[in-house]
């Protein structure tokens, strides 16, 4: 071996050195930053899970509930509204995604992805206004229908204007996952295998049956990942349901009634800048809650993703 070639090896020897060094720091900088924040969460928190009766009682961010009385109807408006985002979002991405990947020609499907992009990188301040300027009022009939007419169901009743309440604020939460959820369930059908499309076609099958048998399948680990996606924004936003939502601490499901519920990122914005001492312990350990809850809704969702690997766009 000459020298040229001996020193050529040696430098690729330190640029595979330096590339895993820096890869390896990359991947312990996110462990030890998760780590970081929980320990942070877990410290500031733990006087207000310690405190006693006495200290909870003279904190008027509780309005004279116990710590888990007021962490329980912020936790359920958070879970609440994320969920009919995600009922809301999810059929409508899977659509998008599907016309954009299969249906329309080449030149509307570039377009409309890349307006789908643009969706994700407005702020959410503007998705606020949005909704309190422009939603607000266009539901504000819808609503009043389905009260005088379905009222005697508890999701539909107790309607009063403005549209203040959840449903609402899930909408607008719906429409800022979508970019999110499509643009993953958009890439993910696109890697469907070519040949297994042909060869559904060649079956017989119509463009529908092919897209059931072909794409679907490969995809659905896919579609789960994208929604967890999704999830896991309309969980942590708080500028648009703050703006939107008229807030209550009520576990029910009058859902078009306003002042009913609250999230918990949205409280905290809310209520932060005003607390002291252990009020800002309490709002601390409610972000604690919705750290784990967040936590544990990827852990199961990649779980599912896991037992379905043999459906995974990456393989």
């Amino acid at each position: 071996m000459s020298t040229l070639q001996l020193r050529d090896r040696k430098v690729s020897n330190v640029g595979n050195k330096v590339f895993a060094g820096l890869s390896s720091g990359a991947g312990w900088f996110i462990l030890v930053t998760l780590a970081a924040v929980a320990i942070f969460l877990l410290a500031r928190a733990y006087p207000a899970f310690v405190a006693d009766s006495d200290a909870l009682a003279g904190q008027s961010i509780l309005r004279g509930r116990s710590f888990w009385g007021y962490v329980g109807p912020l936790l359920f408006g958070t879970v609440v509204s994320s969920a009919i985002a995600l009922l809301v979002a999810v059929p409508l991405s899977i659509g998008i995604a599907l016309f954009i990947s299969h249906y329309a020609p080449r030149r509307l499907a570039q377009s409309l992805g890349y307006l789908v992009d643009l969706l994700a990188a407005i702020p959410s301040v503007i998705y606020g206004l949005w909704g309190t300027r422009w939603l607000m009022g266009n539901v504000d009939p819808v609503f009043q229908w389905l009260t005088d007419h379905l009222g005697f169901i508890p999701l539909f009743a107790d309607y009063m204007p403005p549209a203040r309440n959840i449903t609402t604020a899930s909408l607008v939460l719906a429409v800022m996952i979508l970019p999110i959820i499509t643009a993953t369930i958009r890439e993910v059908f696109l890697q469907t295998p070519r040949l297994h499309e042909e060869a559904s076609l060649a079956l017989g099958a119509t463009r529908w049956e092919m897209i059931r048998q072909a794409v679907f399948p490969f995809a659905r680990s896919g579609i789960i990942s994208a929604s967890m996606l999704g999830l896991g924004r309309a969980l942590g936003e708080t500028m648009a349901v703050l703006m939107i939502l008229s807030p209550g601490f009520f576990v029910n499901f009058n859902f078009l009634k306003p002042g009913q519920h609250q999230s918990i990122a949205a409280n905290i914005a809310a209520q932060f800048p005003e607390a002291s001492g252990l009020g800002v312990n309490i709002l601390i350990a409610t972000g604690l809650v919705l750290f784990v809850i967040t936590f544990v809704v990827n852990m199961i969702a990649r779980a599912i993703i896991a037992r379905r690997a043999e459906f995974s766009g990456a393989n």
